[in-house]
């Protein structure tokens, strides 16, 4: 009798078996990828979590070492958690800071950037219709991605509203484009507090020419194989008041640049906190 495989299995199965091949079907050479890019840099930053008034100097640097860190970054990827209780002035103290930045700010969602009773009302204020959406640049495309189950920050499950902005969306997309996904929950298998049906998620990428996927959550880094060059990546806090999972005391962005078609990254530090205490 045949042993019954769960079809999550099954799924990784046949994702490491495609990978191992080399078969991968959005699989492109590097030189087709450089061929339709253009070099650029960018910044990714998670986990910020602005607290109160007392974060507005310290964000306030933090922007400063960005722009120096990247002074020719064309834009900035907030992947969720701007806010840390999902209030309306926390939201407002930090676009305060971050519009100093003088480019571009693509947010997604994070579970603290809801309230305790599930309410987004405040981030939606701040950063209008930045739930799902596709943006492009230098020849990529970006796809933000609202990974949220409201406030719940563990055994999460993706909501059926996503699911539905890219069964409506994706197929709209050039799939051969080097393609870049920025959310809130960690993608990479075993990184802790991704959610249940991430794999369900990853699956309607496939076809896709997917180079990375930035992510927070977890305030760790983390990096985990997607087929040919991509990775699945999580990134340390950059917040005053919280600190890493992973035992860093590092707090900071990524920096990455795009270069002959290549996607690369070096991390930057924050300025310190001094010890005022954490939330």
């Amino acid at each position: 009798m045949t042993p019954h495989i769960p079809r999550r299995e099954m799924l990784r199965r046949s994702l490491g078996a495609l990978l191992a091949a080399g078969v991968w079907p959005g699989r492109l050479s590097a030189q087709e990828t450089a061929a339709r890019s253009e070099d650029f840099s960018f910044i990714a930053v998670n986990d910020l979590h602005y607290f109160d008034e007392q974060c507005g100097p310290w964000f306030a640097q933090v922007v400063a070492e960005m722009k120096k860190s990247a002074p020719g970054a064309a834009f900035a990827l907030l992947a969720g958690d701007l806010a840390n209780d999902g209030k309306a002035a926390q939201f407002t103290g930090l676009n305060a800071q971050l519009k100093e930045l003088g480019m571009p700010r693509h947010a997604v969602p994070g579970n603290h950037d809801h309230t305790a009773d599930n309410d987004r009302t405040a981030y939606l204020a701040a950063f209008p219709d930045r739930l799902n959406y596709v943006f492009e640049h230098g020849g990529w495309q970006f796809i933000a991605i609202d990974s949220t189950q409201g406030a719940d920050f563990s055994d999460t499950l993706i909501s059926d509203a996503t699911y539905a902005w890219l069964a409506e969306n994706l197929p709209k997309l050039d799939a051969k484009k080097p393609t870049v996904i920025f959310t809130h929950f960690p993608l990479g298998e075993g990184v802790e507090m991704r959610p249940v049906d991430a794999d369900k998620l990853l699956e309607r990428f496939t076809a896709f020419n997917l180079q990375a996927a930035f992510c927070g959550h977890w305030h760790g880094y983390s990096e985990k194989p997607w087929a040919g060059p991509g990775l699945l990546i999580t990134n340390r806090c950059c917040a005053r008041v919280r600190g890493n999972r992973d035992g860093s005391p590092r707090k900071g962005w990524w920096v990455c640049e795009v270069k002959e078609g290549k996607l690369t990254r070096r991390f930057a530090d924050a300025p310190p906190v001094k010890a005022e205490g954490a939330v």
